[in-house]
């Protein structure tokens, strides 16, 4: 196995950097702007009842690609992985206006997995390549500031652009811009130093290339955490028309979402870097607890928005220190490998919030309530683990750590 060459600059903003962040600010815009309405979509074609589907599905298949996408950064390049996850983006933009029938639409959201499953992979190490270490937490929350744009953006000016035209013109605009994230990416320089040709048998994954046994511990935290996550965005649009919000403004959770998590993401990180990771964890899980109560007791505007930026401030305090705690003890030449380990975690964690969510809810909206109280459980669950299991982690370590 090959190992990453480590470009050692004190600056974070150096054009490599800055150029990935636009990269991925476009990325999540593009597969982002098609969820709000998606749920519609799905209702017309008669699947309203699978609505949980909708995330779950698209989960499934990035987490069943991660060990191929993580295997694949740390030998034939962080690039080629970004590239080929970008791709995926364009291929189904393309393809959505094309299916009519309940089964069509979940079979394309299957694929649609894919490009998360790549994309993010090679990005993360891309990134663990160029920061200084000292610095990766700082990184991470700048990185974040990007991607949680994208998130914003995404599913904001979606639905306006359905409401003026119609889910086709939307369909099209978001593979339009996956293209440009892959412009941009083409750009790019690789910073794995000594790579390997592609050949299929890079393919064949063996038991010990699945997991990274020396991540569990921040895995696991995000597992518990990315329950919510996928759960909220699953209900957080049916929420938002029943509590009295247009039609053009369904999306109005992840714009406040995102818009809170940017406050809280570069502070944080820099905070995780001086004082650790764990304490910075501890205080996200208070907050996003915090959140599933409120939301769980939402019966106006007011509280929903007062639910949705707690969110945020937890999600902004949790993404950059769990992606910073995952790089710190990956090894050199596994990062790829470590860091799709915790990309499984986070799409289990969503793909089970968004499926259970979406089952409790069954489109009733007095069920909602229940949905939020589950995922609530989880965050005291990671607190407890925050606080008494982080021992477990480092025994897997010395049992199975290379």
């Amino acid at each position: 196995m090959s190992n990453p060459t480590t470009i050692k600059k004190e600056s974070l903003f150096s054009l490599q950097f800055t150029l990935l962040c636009v990269s991925s600010l476009l990325f999540f815009s593009s597969f982002n702007m098609i969820v709000p309405d998606l749920y519609d979509y799905l209702d017309n074609m008669g699947g309203g009842e699978y609505k949980g589907l909708i995330i779950a599905l698209f989960t499934v298949t990035a987490g069943l690609s991660r060990p191929f996408s993580g295997k694949l950064s740390d030998t034939i390049g962080r690039i080629p992985v970004m590239v080929l996850g970008v791709a995926v983006c364009v291929i189904m933009g393309l393809l959505y206006p094309v299916v009519s029938s309940v089964w069509s639409l979940l079979l394309l959201r299957f694929f649609h997995g894919f490009s998360t499953g790549f994309k993010p992979t090679g990005t993360s190490a891309f990134i663990a390549d160029i920061v200084p270490a000292h610095r990766r937490g700082e990184a991470m929350g700048y990185f974040g500031l990007f991607g949680s744009t994208g998130m914003a953006l995404g599913p904001s000016i979606g639905p306006q652009i359905t409401a003026a035209y119609n889910i086709d013109v939307t369909f099209y605009c978001s593979a339009i811009i996956a293209f440009l994230s892959i412009a941009i990416l083409l750009g790019m320089k690789e910073t794995l130093k000594e790579k390997e040709s592609f050949k299929f048998s890079l393919l064949k994954i063996r038991k010990d290339e699945v997991l990274e046994p020396r991540v569990f511990n921040p895995s696991i935290t995000l597992l518990l955490c990315t329950f919510s996550f996928g759960a909220t965005i699953t209900l957080a649009p049916d929420m938002a028309i029943n509590l009295g919000f247009p039609e053009g403004q369904k999306g109005i959770f992840f714009t406040l979402y995102v818009v809170c998590s940017l406050l809280a993401r570069v502070t944080a990180g820099k905070i995780s870097d001086k004082k650790g990771r764990v304490i910075v964890l501890k205080y996200a899980v208070v907050f996003l607890f915090a959140s599933n109560i409120v939301l769980a007791y939402a019966d106006s505007q007011a509280v929903f928005i007062i639910g949705s930026c707690i969110f945020g401030f937890a999600a902004g305090m949790n993404s950059p220190t769990i992606y910073a705690w995952t790089i710190d003890l990956s090894l050199d030449h596994a990062r790829g490998k470590g860091i799709a380990t915790m990309y499984i975690a986070l799409e289990v964690g969503i793909g089970l919030g968004a499926f259970i969510a979406g089952y409790i809810y069954s489109n009733e909206i007095d069920n909602l309530r229940f949905a939020f109280f589950t995922c609530a459980v989880l965050t005291v669950l990671a607190f407890l683990f925050l606080n008494y299991g982080l021992g477990y982690g480092k025994r897997l370590v010395q049992k199975y750590g290379s």
